[in-house]
């Protein structure tokens, strides 16, 4: 098959990578992707890594030539065995087989750590929240899914914090697109405001052609040019007439891909509970965007449409 189209979702444990890539996927289509961790890819279980006093975020943890290999093949469209790490009970379970489709969303706490892997990605997104929200939702998730107690998940976040420091939050400059959501006043998660970072290294969409050339419009959204970057930042309680003219937007780009057109975007769960969030579902068209760009270029017989790092 011809190769796939890659997306890279990195970001530290709890950042909202699971929450980003869900609607990514119910767009493109579950038979049309291939969905990789490479939090897979640990060297040692969680006994282990007890044992020897090191964290899963090290590199020294991980099979980082694997994970290399590995996504090679999966971009070349070839099919490998691939590593299951079970969060469960913190052991590995049997190799399962993984065969390339259309897309790969390729996700975890390194994945941008080599110049190896970063050259194997189209689009590389970062999520970076404010440590304190992380935090929250690290608890919420580890408490409610995971079976720890409170203090279990904040021992281990201290714990934790050097090899953060040291080897995950440092991959930003890596990405194309930093994206972080920010808490507001009232805690909803519904409207949380969202700070995008948009690098050169891919041709975004103009932001500025909605808001009639305002950088800092009635409603909240602010655009700023700093370095060479486009620093865009969305509002929690944005209108919904101008959310849907900035979708329209994006949309008019991707002429070709219309039919993918859906109100499932932004969704997300708390518990069971369902909600959505219009910044959330404006960044997922944003990578939905740049992904069909890059299948484009793809077909026309191009290597895609990263320009220089």
């Amino acid at each position: 098959m011809a190769r796939s189209i890659t997306l890279g979702v990195v970001g530290d444990s709890a950042a909202g990578k699971t929450t980003l890539t869900r609607g990514l996927v119910r767009v493109l289509g579950e038979d049309n992707v291939t969905h990789v961790c490479v939090d897979d890819y640990h060297r040692y279980d969680r006994r282990q890594r007890a044992e020897r006093n090191i964290t899963p975020l090290d590199p020294e943890c991980n099979y980082m030539d694997m994970m290399a290999q590995h996504l090679a093949h999966l971009q070349a469209g070839e099919p490998f065995l691939k590593p299951v790490y079970k969060h469960e009970d913190g052991t590995f379970g049997p190799l399962v087989r993984v065969d390339p489709k259309r897309f790969a969303v390729v996700d975890g706490l390194l994945g941008y750590y080599t110049p190896e892997l970063r050259k194997l990605y189209d689009v590389r997104t970062y999520l970076a929240p404010p440590e304190e929200l992380r935090r929250q939702w690290k608890v919420q998730r580890d408490c409610s899914r995971r079976g720890y107690t409170t203090d279990q998940v904040l021992a281990e976040l201290d714990r934790r914090e050097p090899d953060s420091a040291a080897f995950i939050r440092p991959q930003e400059r890596y990405a194309d697109i930093v994206v972080s959501f920010l808490p507001n006043e009232r805690s909803d998660q519904e409207h949380l405001e969202a700070e995008l970072v948009l690098r050169p290294t891919l041709r975004h969409p103009d932001f500025r052609s909605v808001l009639d050339g305002e950088v800092d419009s009635s409603d909240g959204i602010h655009i700023d040019e700093i370095d060479g970057e486009t620093h865009l930042r969305i509002p929690g309680r944005l209108e919904g007439e101008r959310a849907h003219a900035l979708e329209e937007m994006i949309w008019e780009g991707l002429h070709f891909a219309r039919h993918l057109r859906s109100e499932r975007l932004g969704e997300f769960t708390i518990g069971t509970d369902l909600h959505r969030s219009e910044s959330l579902a404006l960044i997922q068209l944003l990578i939905l965007y740049h992904l069909f760009t890059a299948t484009a270029a793809v077909a026309l017989g191009g290597e895609g449409v990263r320009s220089a790092d």
